[in-house]
């Protein structure tokens, strides 16, 4: 007996249409899967064993030959237990009904049939109305994410025998509905607010420019003096998610098993804070399988780099490309991959490796060579990509002290950006960008016209200090 069920597989931030044909032949038991299967998709046959006989249901005493179509394509994760369970009831008969070709479906088994959740299930929906399906079966901890895609049906069974009754319509299952605008208002809200930051009135006048260009910043500074706290709220300032960002967040978010249990939308700006220990690749994505990196969770949002010199020089050199086009491209012999990669670059570092150079209360114990060497970890090439670098002192006495909200909320602030935003967007409406961290020189000859001082000063900083011609536009 043959059988094929619909499921759905991501590569990428896309999903494909996995086709899961069950056979059942004649012969000494055995079970085998083909179709470029990693080892979670191998080992799948010990859970469907389990599962199908705890559910009450026989395994067929036979040899299951289990094909992953496309069969070129690498499958990999464990959600295809679900409809290779279901493909082998429906080739022994067990589930009478063909209604499970009218779904794509996918699931964990554990071994008493239970279904956990997976990774992707966003990106599958939308791939399940692109192919004309009615719905898309997967487990209920992803039931919200996939509710908020209109045009199917999401059916989340808690167990493999539900499942079953549902497509022999012994036992209905409502789809799961997600009210779209509820899920985005309700998760669009921070937990943290600039006007906590005590003191650095400068630095969050500059932070504020830099939201409404959205222009990348560096912050240097004494250890304490506020940095981290300044970049956790750069996000708070800028203009809200729109529903198309928040289904671009999302979707990543899900790919990487990051968006939660019970989680229907990202609708605030996504902050990711890697620790400098990390590689080239978790950075920026790739591996064996192809997967997302943290500039990637970063979409749409802010990207913090503390300790900015401490990071793996292959990994900043990495950031080169993403940071000016805003994707990234993996390319290796067997595929080329483009990951979104739109975020704001927030990076902090030190004066120097004690901290304290410039100081006026605590002394400075570096050596010139050693701040030197400090400052010479990150490279030029870098730094030009990075459009401003502020100062950020060490904080006085009378600041630290004060029971007072330092400055304006947030919300405030971020009214202020969207308004430069939608000056920005206006103005560049024929140009093909939308903010003015986009430019590129034609862009600057046009709109940035400098007066006669601006050009003197401009030729005296090109003289003097060696600037470059990437730089020279970005100032």
């Amino acid at each position: 007996m043959l059988a094929k069920v619909y499921s759905s597989a991501v590569f990428g931030v896309d999903a494909y249409q996995v086709e899961v044909e069950i056979d059942l032949a004649g012969g000494l038991p055995a079970y085998t899967v083909v179709g470029l299967p990693d080892s979670a998709v191998r080992e799948s046959k010990d859970r469907v064993a389990a599962a199908i006989k705890n559910s009450g249901y026989v395994l067929p005493n036979k040899r299951i030959t289990v094909n992953l179509a496309p069969a070129d394509v690498k499958k990999e994760g464990s959600s295809f237990d679900l409809p290779i369970a279901i493909g082998i009831l429906a080739a022994s008969e067990q589930v009478k009904s063909e209604k499970f070709l009218e779904y794509y479906i996918a699931g964990e088994l554990s071994l008493d049939g239970a279904i956990r959740g997976i990774p992707g299930v966003l990106t599958m929906a939308l791939e399940a109305v692109r192919a004309g399906k009615r719905g898309i079966v997967v487990p209920r901890d992803n039931a919200a994410e996939a509710g908020v895609v209109e045009g199917v049906d999401v059916i989340p069974p808690k167990n493999l025998r539900e499942l079953v009754d549902f497509l022999d319509d012994f036992t209905p299952i409502a789809p799961h509905k997600v009210d779209r605008k509820t899920a985005f208002s309700e998760g669009s809200r921070y937990a943290i607010d600039f006007n906590e930051v005590k003191g650095q009135a400068h630095v969050k006048r500059a932070l504020e420019v830099a939201a409404a260009g959205a222009h990348n910043v560096l912050m240097i500074g004494p250890p304490g003096s506020g940095k981290t706290m300044l970049a956790q709220r750069l996000a708070t300032i800028l203009p809200d998610l729109t529903l198309e960002e928040a289904y671009e967040t999302t979707k990543i978010h899900s790919i990487g098993g990051l968006l939660g249990p019970g989680r229907a939308l990202i609708a605030t700006r996504p902050f990711r804070a890697p620790h400098h220990t990390i590689s080239d690749v978790a950075l920026v994505g790739g591996g064996t399988n192809p997967s997302p990196g943290e500039i990637s969770f970063g979409h749409n949002g802010v990207l913090f780099l503390d300790e900015l010199p401490e990071f793996n020089r292959k990994a900043l050199a990495a950031l080169r490309q993403p940071v000016e086009e805003g994707v990234v491209t993996i390319s290796r012999a067997a595929y080329s991959l483009t990951f979104p990669a739109d975020f704001m670059l927030a990076a902090a570092m030190n004066p120097c490796p004690c901290g304290n150079l410039g100081d006026p209360r605590r002394e400075c114990t570096c050596q010139p060579s050693q701040v030197q060497r400090y400052l010479g970890k990150i490279s030029g090439p870098l730094l030009d990509r990075i459009d401003m670098h502020m100062e950020v002192p060490a904080l006085k006495y009378s600041d630290l002290t004060s029971n007072e909200p330092s400055g304006e909320t947030s919300a405030v602030i971020r009214e202020r950006v969207q308004q430069a935003r939608d000056l920005q967007r206006g103005r560049y409406n024929d140009a093909g960008i939308r903010c003015n961290s986009q430019m590129g020189s034609k862009h600057v000859k046009k709109f940035c016209v400098a007066t006669d001082d601006a050009k003197d000063l401009l030729k005296a900083a090109i003289l003097n200090l060696g600037i470059s011609a990437r730089a020279y536009d970005r100032i």
